[in-house]
């Protein structure tokens, strides 16, 4: 019962939190990566001395190219992201890349022995991006009112004493909580480290939405479950001991992934660090928001249609 007697402490820390992450969108935008403002991707890999950021910042300015980011891929490579570039400037940046060695040995694709590979090489135009960006928003909403949809009916034998449309609504707040603040923190690190938006921060977002409603699904079939039992004359209080019967299972179960997600972040690759770091934001403030929002907004919106029944 601690959580709903408290639920306006809560409710209150995620609306800052929120406030705080749309501030941080408006005012830094998303530096939205190669996958959605089109561009070139270039992975190459040296079968020598790896050299550093900064010798291959250099010799792709040599070729005449602005870089937009060079990340390190596995132990012995670099992949590279700009803006599209002719098939002249292609050639230029795989000579200087390469450092000189002969054409022969640059393929697109792995070879034994080569000291210098080309593993991939692929653009984007601007229009294929915009139209990726496009779907992903559109798959976002989608998921959401689909998720109202799917709870609706769930608890549609629950309809008192809150409507079981309201309970598919409480989760998709708490999914807008969960996407919102590591959108904002992206935003922010977007404009403080350059780190880019791309189609695994898409790909991230999507499945935090399908881990936390599955967590806030658990604790409102127990409400469900609670209700029809009839364990108390009272909402709030069929609410908080829900959410004391399930709060173990759920904390444990999102921390063991979370913790996975920490591993992948510290030691796995660089090119996937950025989508652990979104998954785990994701996982957290998850987590969170099935116990400490959903539940208690529940509380709150059972308590409005109260007060307005006796203002009636």
């Amino acid at each position: 019962m601690f959580i709903i007697k408290h639920k306006n402490l809560f409710i209150l820390i995620s609306a800052i939190l929120v406030v705080i992450s749309l501030i941080s969108i408006f005012t830094y935008g998303l530096n939205l990566g190669t996958d959605f403002k089109g561009g070139t991707i270039v992975e190459v890999t040296y079968g020598g001395t790896l050299p550093d950021k900064t010798d291959i910042a250099n010799r792709v300015k040599t070729a005449g190219i602005d870089t937009s980011s060079i990340q390190t891929a596995g132990t012995n490579g670099y992949l590279i992201k700009m803006k599209p570039i002719s098939e002249d400037q292609r050639v230029a940046l795989l000579s200087s890349l390469s450092g000189g060695i002969s054409s022969s040995t640059v393929s697109t694709s792995s070879l034994s022995g080569a000291s210098f590979v080309v593993k991939r090489f692929s653009t984007i135009g601007p229009s294929v991006g915009a139209e990726l960006a496009t779907k992903g928003i559109i798959a976002l909403i989608a998921v959401a009112l689909l998720i109202i949809i799917f709870i609706a009916i769930a608890f549609r034998h629950v309809s008192r004493p809150v409507s079981s449309w309201k309970y598919g609504l409480m989760a998709v707040v708490a999914l807008c909580h969960d996407v919102l603040i590591p959108t904002g923190i992206f935003a922010y690190l977007g404009h403080t480290r350059g780190t880019e938006i791309d189609a695994l921060f898409l790909t991230a977002l999507l499945t935090i939405l399908a881990l936390s409603v599955s967590d806030t699904i658990v604790v409102f079939d127990r409400i469900r479950e609670n209700i029809k039992n009839k364990i108390s004359d009272s909402f709030a209080e069929t609410v908080g001991i829900s959410i004391d019967e399930t709060i173990n299972r759920s904390l444990i179960t999102s921390l063991t992934v979370i913790f996975v997600l920490v591993v992948l972040y510290l030691f796995g690759s660089p090119t996937t660090k950025d989508f652990a770091l979104v998954l785990t934001l994701g996982m957290f403030f998850g987590t969170y928001s099935s116990i400490f929002l959903a539940s208690p907004l529940l509380v709150m919106a059972y308590n409005r249609q109260e007060a307005k029944k006796l203002k009636k």
